[in-house]
């Protein structure tokens, strides 16, 4: 007598390769990314026509009211911390659209004062 072997069933997929892709995506875009942390108040950037991307290690926030915060220090502080950081660092300032230009130029005068001459204004495009 001769039986007939029952058909042999496909093996199941197994999904553990897909998941590997996953954390690799996973990990891939965190180490590659870069978290900012936020303004510490709302800025309207000054308009400008270029794109330029800024690399922004040393920012120096500016409100319209003339509020320098920088490393999430305020006040008479700011200028004692941007004295202590290297002159050779670039250092980003964030100014609003809404600070006179007259105390922009204070500022700036009181940076090269201290010995920091490499300054980005940080603008928005068009």
């Amino acid at each position: 007598m001769q039986f007939t072997r029952p058909p042999r069933r496909r093996p199941a997929e197994s999904v553990v390769p897909m998941i590997n892709v996953g954390f690799l995506l996973l990990i891939f875009f965190m180490m590659s990314s870069r978290i900012a942390p936020a303004p510490p108040f709302d800025l309207t950037l000054p308009v400008s026509e270029s794109s330029a991307v800024l690399e922004e290690d040393a920012v120096l926030f500016i409100s319209a009211d003339g509020i320098a915060v920088f490393r999430g220090i305020t006040g008479v502080d700011v200028w004692t911390t941007l004295q202590g950081i290297n002159k050779e660092q670039r250092l980003t300032i964030r100014a609003d659209a809404g600070l006179p230009t007259p105390e922009l130029a204070a500022i700036l005068a009181r940076l090269a004062g201290m010995g920091i001459t490499t300054v980005d204004l940080a603008l928005r495009a068009q």
